[in-house]
Formats: structure tokens, C-alpha cells, sequence
């Protein structure tokens, strides 16, 4: 056995022990079996190849359970009191239509704590903050666990409208700080440049699709977004990074450049991309899966493409295990990723588009998740993204030419701005068309787990059937 596939058997073994404890919390006494069954086959049928890497993936499985409980026995929520701290801010403050959200870092508690102030005074990335107010468990609503999503980011209390004082502005001083708060000034700026050369609701779509800055699309414009199907557009998550690392990837070819140096050409750009939007967990991790899959592509290794991206899901899941069940990026990133690794080359032949075929496989993958999380999906979906999807590279090169051009020079913004306008029109009565439509949208909701299980069962044997289809064709 090649020691790629070893390494592959033994990350899913781990990813499986995480799931499994995810799911149930394991007891220590079965733990303590598949660890005795796995030592036993090990040492006791040592030339038998497969008994022995049975042994290891049950240990493997054992060491995934072992880091979920570790890491859920982390978690320690204060009690609710009230308290004085000072501590920084730690993340691009997210700022809304009436308050702000501050992530605060404190020596004097455990974890973080997610701080909501008033709309001004403005506070940024790095400021230090003496902050005296009601320390809070996170809520848990009745459809909407707010505790566990804070956990995972290591969020575990929250204080609301507490009293603020500034000690000192940008206190994180070491480079690596001094940089990232540059990049998010810039971001500022550009964000700024984009709204006032461009009206609602274009201006939010854009802000969206390229800045990760929905707070300012309205709650219409989302619903019409989701029962057409297209919402996807506006997040910078998997299946955004994997088709602008597409997009890239085509330029390069494009520009004449062999595949090795069309990957450096793609992944430097979209490392750039992934530091101006401020480094979003979501999109890091889709980067990472993204440039494996593109390098395996590049070395003409795209058959064994997830293996690595397998590989980059486990050392993920080992820094964080949390993420696996409460991170629903995570779970879209890694899916959406698999579908174009496995799907793409079946859309591609009869959708003639690479960029829709990309789009399609990676939306099919992560389908039965966001129906599982959201209760809905979108019956018009397929129709409206082959009519918006193409258009997405014209309306993020527009929009970064438009947006950058306006930060120096705002008349030559507003001018550059028109054909982004045109088409982020389009789009927006796309949208509007397709979202009126009698069960555009249907409604799913109240789905067990185990649902979930049994639906990835079957695409996954429709996908390996797909595959060994297309295998039997290249050996003819």
C-alpha cells in the first residue's frame, strides 16, 4: 500500500472519530476497546498489511474521539455577573446598522468575549478597551443554538451595551498586527469607494460578493437571493474561493502560462484576495483546500486531488475539532471542493462552461446540507445560476477596477463604475424574476441526521459510479 493512501485511510479514521463524537459523546470504556482491538491486530498479525492498518485506523479513530472531548472540555462558560476588564480588539469589528460587534480578548477571563456597543463611537482592530458592564452566557434560542456557534471560535460569553473606554488606539504593535490593520484600512477604503459610486441594492451585492460585507444588503434582497438560489454569489466561502482560484486558474492559461506557473500566478493572487478581505476563517480554509486541489491539478495528479484536501481537513479538525459540527463554512468548503474534484469533469461535457460546470458540482455537493441547516431549497436554482454564474469574473474585475480607482480619484470611480452597475442589474432582476415564481423556494424543514447520512450515501455511489464510468471510457 502506497503511503499516500495510508495517510488517507488513517486522516479519515480521525475525521470519523471526531464525527462520531460529535455526534454522541463516546464512552470511555468503548474507547477503551477499539484501543485493546487496535494494539491486538497490530502486534498480533503484524504480516498481515490490512489487519495491521486496521489496527492503526482504530487507534487513529480512538486519538479523533480523544480530541473532541479534549477540546469540549475546554469550553468553561462564566457565570453571569457583573465585571471590569481591559483587553483588545482582536478581529475586524462588525459593524451594523445600530450597533457594533466587538471580539475582545482578556487576560482576566477565559476565552473571548463577543462585546456589543453602540454605533459610535467607532472602535477598530487592535484598540485596547476598559469595558464594565453584565458578563453573559451566550443565549441558546429554540431554533438557533448562539452558544455552540460562538464556541467554535472560542467565544464563550457576551456583554451588551456595557460602558467603553478607549486606553489606547491599535495597542497590538508586533509587524504581523501593524500589517493585517493596514490591509483592513485599505479594505475601509475600498468599501467606502464602493458604496458611494454605486446605489442600493447593487452597491451591496458587490460590497458582498468581494468585501464579505453583507450586514448592508437587506433582509428582502436576502430572501430573494436564497428562493432564487443564488446566494452563494455574496459569500466568500468554499464555493466562492474554489471558482475565483478557477477563474485565476483560467487567466493564467489564458495569459499562455504552463500549468505550474499558472498555479503561482492563481495562488498568489488569491492569497492577496484572502488577506484584503481580513483572512475570514472561512476563506482561509477554503484557499488552503482550494490551492491543494490546484496544485494536484497542476502536477497532473487531479485523480489523487482529494487526498490532500483530506489531509488539510484533518490538520484543521486537529486544531479545532469543533468545527466539523458547528461550522457550517467548514462543512461547505471541504464538500463544495470534493463535488468539483469528482463532479466537474461530468457537468463540463454537456454544460460546455467550465465555470457553471465548476459551480453546479460544487453546489450539488454541499445541497443537502444547506438544506439540512436552512429547511429550503431553491427549485429555480439551476436555471438561475447558468444565467448568473458566467458573469461573475466580469463583475468582480469591474468592481475591484471601479472600487480601487475611486479610492484615488472619485469621478474616475464613478465613470469606471457603470458597466459593474450593468451588470449587477442583471443580476438584480434575475433575481427579482425567478424569486416570484409560485414554489420557486421550497420549504424542507425539521430533517433528522440521519437523513443527512443516508442522502450523501447515495450521491456518493452515484459519483463513484460517474467516475468508474469515465474511467471504463479512457481505458477504451
Amino acid at each position: 500500500m502506497i503511503a499516500s493512501r495510508i495517510v488517507l485511510y488513517l486522516c479519515l479514521a480521525f475525521i470519523i472519530g471526531i464525527s462520531i463524537n460529535s455526534i454522541v459523546s463516546t464512552p470511555q470504556l468503548f474507547m477503551l476497546g477499539f484501543l485493546v482491538l487496535g494494539v491486538f491486530l497490530i502486534s498480533v498479525f503484524w504480516k498481515y498489511k490490512k489487519l495491521v492498518m486496521a489496527g492503526f485506523c482504530l487507534l487513529f479513530l480512538v486519538l479523533g474521539i480523544w480530541r473532541h472531548q479534549l477540546a469540549a472540555s475546554e469550553i468553561i462558560y462564566p457565570e453571569d455577573r457583573e465585571i471590569t476588564l481591559v483587553g483588545e480588539v482582536t478581529k475586524e469589528p462588525d459593524i451594523r446598522a445600530d450597533n457594533i460587534k466587538l471580539t475582545i480578548e482578556s487576560k482576566e477571563i477565559k476565552g473571548k468575549v463577543l462585546v456589543t456597543v453602540n454605533r459610535y463611537p467607532e472602535y477598530q482592530y487592535g484598540d485596547r478597551l476598559k469595558i464594565a458592564g453584565e458578563l453573559k452566557k451566550p443565549h441558546i434560542f429554540e431554533n438557533f443554538n448562539y452558544r455552540d456557534y460562538l464556541s467554535k471560535d472560542g467565544i464563550y460569553s457576551v456583554m451588551h451595551y456595557p460602558q467603553v473606554e478607549l486606553l489606547q488606539r491599535e495597542a497590538y504593535r508586533g509587524p504581523i498586527s501593524v500589517l493585517y490593520a493596514k490591509i483592513l484600512g485599505f479594505k475601509d477604503k475600498l468599501r467606502k469607494s464602493i458604496y458611494r459610486n454605486l446605489s442600493s441594492p447593487q452597491s451591496s451585492i458587490l460590497g458582498a460578493m468581494i468585501l464579505g460585507d453583507k450586514r448592508r444588503m437587506s433582509d428582502e434582497l436576502k430572501e430573494k437571493l436564497n428562493v432564487a438560489g443564488v446566494r452563494h454569489i455574496t459569500a466568500i466561502s468554499g464555493m466562492h474561493i474554489m471558482i475565483l482560484a478557477g477563474i485565476l486558474m483560467f487567466l493564467g492559461a489564458g495569459l499562455g502560462l504552463k500549468r505550474i506557473k499558472a498555479f503561482y500566478f492563481a495562488m498568489s493572487l488569491l492569497f492577496l484576495y484572502i488577506v484584503m478581505v481580513g483572512l475570514p476563517p472561512s476563506a482561509v480554509r477554503a484557499g488552503i483546500m482550494g490551492g491543494l486541489f490546484f496544485l494536484a491539478w497542476a502536477v497532473g495528479r487531479q485523480r489523487n486531488s482529494a487526498r490532500p484536501i483530506v489531509f488539510a481537513a484533518a490538520l484543521m479538525l486537529a486544531q479545532n475539532p469543533l468545527l466539523l459540527r458547528l461550522d457550517i463554512g467548514f462543512q461547505l468548503s471541504f464538500l463544495a471542493v470534493l463535488g468539483i474534484i469528482y463532479l466537474m469533469p461530468t457537468f463540463k461535457k454537456y454544460l460546455k462552461n467550465e465555470i457553471v460546470a465548476m459551480t453546479f458540482s460544487a453546489y450539488l455537493f454541499t445541497l443537502p446540507i444547506l438544506i439540512y441547516n436552512f429547511g429550503y431549497f431553491s427549485s429555480v436554482a439551476p436555471l438561475t445560476n447558468v444565467l448568473i454564474v458566467s458573469f461573475l469574473p466580469l463583475v468582480m474585475i469591474t468592481g475591484f477596477v471601479f472600487g480601487m480607482a475611486g479610492i484615488f480619484w472619485q469621478p474616475l470611480g464613478w465613470i469606471l463604475s457603470w458597466p459593474s452597475w450593468l451588470l449587477l442589474t442583471y443580476i438584480t432582476k434575475i433575481v427579482d424574476y425567478f424569486s416570484q415564481i409560485p414554489l420557486a423556494s421550497v420549504t424542507i424543514e425539521n430533517l433528522h441526521w440521519s437523513w443527512l447520512v443516508i442522502t450523501y450515501l447515495i450521491l456518493g455511489y452515484i459519483t463513484w459510479r460517474l467516475n468508474e464510468r469515465q474511467k471504463l471510457k479512457l481505458n477504451y
